[in-house]
């Protein structure tokens, strides 16, 4: 197989071709590492490159090329450095449960992705590593958390790589290069064992993908409780495959056309929002102007203690387990920031955080009695250039990092504090060509409602042919 073959399939169709006979999974190794040598260079978005690792055979995905982000996720034989310079290069002795399921899904590891240092940047720009670069446009944003996934998914190296979501970090590389970015629902995916809900469970492990049935055909392979997991919730009525591909009926669909933090969010993301309350109502869907926001302030100052706790115990455990020090020589400003904000912060802010965060949930639950999904931008803006979220800025405050990165991230994060599902479709392009997506939120639990949508949406706009344009 040559790679201009092998990068029109989704997952999924290349495992048909494996179960036919008609490639083997070392043919598609090889056209991923092709692809890696070729396209990386520019990108900089694959970190290491791994050979002869595991995977189930006669499954779904057997023998599909797999990248894993370098963070939270542990894979027997790859490092997670988390972004840091701070961070050990040792591979993983283990897998994490989520991990194992992905080899039992027949997803074959090649190597791993870039991810900005904890993780705490709504792009992938590290001081250890340098920046991804978008594949639509060298130089700006690839979105981060998951930035290294989203540009090598985008540029047709892997049809599917692993990814998570603790403020937006799947949803906002989906949108920036173009792909399907699915938040499950708080807890749906496992986490353990070495980690248990992270962000005090607002973030959130999965996958970016170029195609709906991709995203469903793997939720449904990997979700369910792993032992010991201390929350247990409902499984699906129907598979997430199955509901990808029914049609979704007439829904009720609110419509926040600009921010639900209350910013600004740019011409073109507003665009991207008319254009899909079109495209829905063409579909038959009930749209619905819906005018619920949170004070912007508010929130930011509550979600950054959370954030920042956890910033503060990055670096403590980092710091213990490596004898480094806590300075700019091994992490970057805005870390160091964040964690210092942290270690000051007492367990009556973290209350008082929670507090607020449960409160917000119920109000936000009480919105989705009258709708089946709310729509809205993902982002406020198209994909920046470099340099617009500096990480390593140590002019500026903890509270200020949040804000920047809500201003930006502006639609994303309140679906992680309150844990219900989430989806960002590549339902838009600027007139230069980058991508802007579109982001559906459902009821706590129902990923099928969306999944339902998201195959109609797809099948009415044909993402797959435009996408095509980015390898």
């Amino acid at each position: 197989m040559k790679t201009n073959e092998y990068t029109p399939y989704d997952g999924l169709g290349l495992a048909e071709l494996v179960v036919k006979g008609e490639v083997t999974a070392e043919e598609l190794a090889a056209c991923a590492a092709e692809l890696i040598d070729s396209h990386n260079p520019s990108l900089n978005a694959v970190l290491s490159t791994l050979d002869n690792q595991p995977f189930s055979a006669g499954q779904p995905f057997s023998g599909v090329p797999f990248l894993v982000k370098e963070l939270v996720l542990q894979a027997q034989g790859a490092p997670c450095r988390a972004g840091s310079r701070a961070t050990p290069g040792e591979a993983a002795p283990t897998d994490s449960n989520l991990m194992q399921r992905f080899r039992t899904a027949g997803l074959h590891l090649v190597g791993t992705t870039q991810t900005p240092e904890m993780g705490y940047n709504a792009t992938t720009e590290t001081v250890a590593f340098g920046p991804v670069h978008n594949p639509w446009k060298s130089g700006h944003s690839a979105g981060g958390s998951s930035g290294g996934s989203g540009a090598a998914v985008a540029a047709g190296i892997v049809p599917i790589a692993h990814a998570n979501d603790g403020g937006g970090s799947i949803r906002v590389p989906a949108s920036c290069n173009g792909l399907v970015g699915l938040k499950p629902t708080r807890d749906r995916v496992p986490v353990g064992p070495g980690t248990s809900d992270p962000l005090f469970s607002q973030a959130i492990e999965f996958a970016v993908s170029r195609s709906v049935r991709d995203s469903a055909a793997l939720l449904d392979c990997v979700a369910g409780p792993d032992q010991g997991a201390a929350h247990i919730i409902a499984p699906p009525p129907i598979s997430f495959a199955e509901a990808a591909a029914r049609p979704p009926g007439e829904l009720t669909i609110g419509v926040v056309a600009g921010s639900l933090l209350g910013t600004e969010i740019h011409a073109e993301n507003a665009a991207a929002v008319e254009n899909a309350v079109k495209r829905c109502e063409s579909l038959g869907h009930r749209m619905v102007e819906c005018d619920f926001t949170l004070d912007f302030e508010e929130f930011a100052r509550h979600i950054n203690v959370l954030w920042c706790a956890f910033a503060a115990q990055f670096v403590d455990q980092v710091t213990s387990l490596t004898g480094v020090k806590a300075d700019n020589d091994s992490f970057e400003a805005v870390t160091l920031t964040c964690a210092e904000f942290g270690f000051s912060s007492s367990a009556l802010d973290i209350l008082n955080a929670l507090d607020y965060v449960n409160r917000i949930s119920r109000e936000t639950a009480a919105v989705f009695a009258e709708i089946d999904c709310l729509m809205s931008a993902t982002l406020g803006t198209p994909p920046p250039v470099h340099g617009t979220l500096n990480q390593n800025n140590a002019e500026i405050s903890a509270m200020d990092w949040t804000r920047n990165t809500f201003r930006y991230a502006t639609n994303t994060p309140l679906f992680n504090a309150t844990g219900q599902p989430a989806i960002s479709l590549p339902l838009h392009w600027t007139a230069d060509d980058l991508p802007v997506g579109i982001q559906f939120a459902g009821r706590m639990g129902d990923e099928g409602t969306l999944l339902s949508l998201a195959g109609q949406l797809e099948a009415d706009v044909d993402w797959r042919s435009k996408q095509q344009q980015a390898f």
